[in-house]
């Protein structure tokens, strides 16, 4: 069989939101890169997630010239709303607010283009990968490619974009990483229905319990319904599902056919440090956030410009204090999103169904809500909440 060795400043691993953007970012200041995906191009483009953008992350894109890969949204802005008991809230977008609403496949799509485009070196279909020696000065990439051939790429440095359950993080020695993490009690019953944007959509408070309704693209929307941990998928047939997003949203929904089904516990991880060596984790690597922050598409890129900018002074200069200050740069922004995931996830569950934490809780956090519409900086926290949940 073939083997092949190769060398590269940096091998990616991982072609979702946060390795795209870095790969584009150092492309984009002459570094070379190379991109593995263990999926196809078909299923990466095609995969279901995060809706929003905030307005930090857009002015990334602007500040890196790659305004063009926020183009292409088919759902517009306007469409999202916040409903307590079924009466719809006003929200104010503000004059300040910049983000946008892009379904991830957009988004992954778009930096697939233009990665590709600007000559990128982008590997689909890479098996078996494994990381060697990254306590070194140069690191090894081992995979096999989409013939079964075998290739080892020498690098400077790694980049682990391969999210929580890939292999970069895991080949971290043992010990080495502390793992900071918090369980918030309830389920998310996560649907994705083929039905089109359409009101309502948003977010619904409700005795019930929490649900969403979120666009996905033109046919497609995300569907979130707040259950108890024991459930299981069983339990929802499609019929209930309509029920009761209907009921949570106090009004009749549109419904179509139901592709998927997944029951996700709520839960806030963060891995520290973030880098290991030659190895630097980014994205759902080195954390996670509830979906209720719409924060994870936003952190991973935040991440993707820390090590690009690192990547550009050591490059540039060999200066590796940037690279050294990575971690600590990016977790003090972590624990910040955390903190604001952590509040409003409570928060909003904690304002509908009263069995979780108790009748008092529901009546504070109601008081809170109500005093958030009345803040216009407040506020717009709503309307980037509406606009998409991860």
């Amino acid at each position: 069989m073939t083997e092949t060795s190769e060398t590269t400043t940096v091998v990616i691993v991982g072609a979702g939101v946060a390795g795209l953007t870095l790969g584009t970012l150092l492309l984009r200041n002459g570094i070379d890169c190379i991109v593995l995906e263990k999926r196809s191009r078909a299923y990466v483009e095609q995969r279901q997630r995060a809706g929003t953008i905030d307005t930090r992350g857009v002015r990334l894109f602007r500040a890196w010239g790659l305004e063009e890969v926020l183009a292409g949204n088919p759902v517009t802005e306007s469409q999202g709303g916040f409903f307590i008991d079924g009466e719809e809230m006003p929200i104010d977008t503000g004059d300040d607010n910049e983000s946008l609403y892009c379904p991830q496949q957009v988004l992954v799509r778009n930096l697939t283009d233009v990665f590709l485009r600007d000559g990128g070196d982008l590997r689909f279909e890479a098996a078996d990968v494994a990381l060697e020696g990254i306590q070194g000065p140069r690191p090894l990439v081992r995979h096999r490619d989409a013939t079964g051939s075998a290739v080892t790429i020498g690098c400077d440095v790694v980049a682990g974009c391969d999210g929580y359950h890939g292999v970069s993080r895991a080949s971290i020695p043992e010990g080495v990483l502390t793992r900071f993490s918090h369980a918030y009690g309830y389920s998310w019953l996560s649907v994705l229905a083929g039905i089109p944007a359409s009101h309502p959509s948003g977010m619904a408070i409700h005795s019930r319990g929490l649900a969403g309704l979120i666009p996905r693209g033109a046919n497609a929307s995300r569907i979130y319904l707040q259950c108890p941990l024991d459930d299981t998928v069983e339990q929802w047939p499609d019929e209930r599902i309509w029920s009761e997003l209907g009921a949570r949203f106090g009004t009749s929904v549109t419904t179509g056919p139901i592709a998927e089904k997944r029951i996700l516990p709520l839960r806030s991880v963060v891995h520290s440090p973030m880098s290991h060596g030659r190895l630097y984790l980014l994205g759902d690597a080195a954390h996670i956030v509830p979906p209720m922050s719409a924060k994870g598409i936003n952190l991973a890129l935040n991440d993707a410009e820390v090590l690009a900018r690192a990547l550009v002074r050591y490059s540039g200069q060999g200066d590796t204090s940037l690279l050294d200050s990575y971690s600590d740069a990016c977790l003090s922004h972590i624990w910040n999103y955390q903190a604001f995931a952590a509040w409003i996830t409570e928060l909003m569950h904690n304002a509908g169904d009263a069995s979780h934490a108790g009748e008092f809780r529901k009546q504070i956090a109601r008081a809170e809500l109500q005093r958030q519409f009345t803040s216009p900086a407040a506020n717009q926290l709503f309307s980037e909440l509406t606009s998409g949940v991860n």
